[in-house]
């Protein structure tokens, strides 16, 4: 299924999502906190999912950044075990991240060793891009801090997948409105691919439902 590329903004749907991970390389390193928001263009949340996963090799990267610790992952699910909700929730949206070059890879190598394939060319929109297309000159800064605070957004517990996504998903109708646009075709380069539905192929049956929000 394609996305109505020129429907009007304020009701597509977009899954907003962000990822923790033990480290930069979706090669060599993985998910260790996933969370989706879904939100319509015009800034209302629909629902949101968050879980904890548990790493492969036990290793989980920079704590300092994200928080995370081998005791809070130990018992969380396998990202193969919440595979189906986070391809459910993703399934028929357009995928949303701040530097979705980073978080996306990470998703789609890792639903891929799941056994998901992903659409050819999945639609996702980049807030970073965005943001920064509003700002030719570069004069601002445009991490995801910086750009809540210029919107009057409020960012708590940055670097926790949940907090991190909800801040997306509320700067996102801040940026399309600053934007003009009025359709996702107006928003190039921050704009790539067009498919939205998943194919859904999976190797064996799928695991248990997880929603189960990150410990404070």
């Amino acid at each position: 299924m394609l996305a109505p590329l020129a429907d009007a903004l304020a009701q597509q749907r977009f899954a907003v999502v962000d990822v923790e991970t033990s480290g930069l390389s979706p090669v060599d390193h993985r998910i260790l906190q996933v969370a989706v928001v879904e939100v319509r263009g015009d800034g209302t949340v629909l629902d949101e999912w968050t879980t904890l996963v548990r790493p492969s090799w036990w290793r989980v990267g920079p704590r300092h950044i994200h928080g995370l610790t081998v005791r809070r992952t130990w018992r969380a699910p396998k990202l193969a075990q919440v595979a189906p909700e986070l391809v459910r929730r993703l399934d028929g949206r357009i995928i949303v991240a701040h530097n979705v070059a980073f978080d996306w890879p990470f998703l789609e190598r890792g639903l891929r060793r799941a056994g998901y394939g992903p659409p050819a060319e999945p639609l996702r929109l980049c807030t970073l891009e965005l943001s920064r297309s509003l700002d030719p000159e570069r004069v601002s800064s445009h991490r995801l801090v910086d750009a809540c605070a210029r919107h009057g957004v409020a960012l708590e517990r940055a670097h926790d997948a949940l907090a991190d996504a909800r801040a997306t998903a509320q700067l996102l109708p801040h940026l399309l409105a600053a934007s003009a646009a009025t359709t996702l075709l107006e928003l190039t380069p921050a704009v790539q691919g067009s498919a939205t539905a998943w194919p859904g192929h999976h190797r064996s049956a799928p695991g248990p439902r997880v929603a189960s929000p990150a410990p404070g």
